[in-house]
């Protein structure tokens, strides 16, 4: 019967310490620092209309050879592997 108490107690102690590193995580995150939606947004916006994105040429125009650094690159600027 003595084994049964002991396994209980075991069981009892890791729900115990099960709990506490879940409400030690929920307090973490409870730290964390927010950012509202509506400034989050903006600042979405603001980056998406300052920054060119050379993938959407319909809005920011064609894009030069020289300028896209997903075209074709130049000969000469490749590595050599010996």
């Amino acid at each position: 019967m003595s084994s049964r108490g002991g396994g209980r107690q075991s069981m009892s102690e890791l729900k115990l310490r099960r709990l506490i590193e879940h409400n030690q995580r929920l307090r973490e995150d409870l730290a964390r620092p927010r950012v509202r939606v509506s400034e989050a947004s903006a600042s979405l916006i603001r980056y998406c209309k300052t920054t060119k994105d050379h993938l959407v040429p319909s809005v920011w125009g064609p894009v030069g050879r020289a300028e896209d650094p997903y075209g074709q690159q130049t000969p000469g600027k490749c590595c050599t592997v010996q």
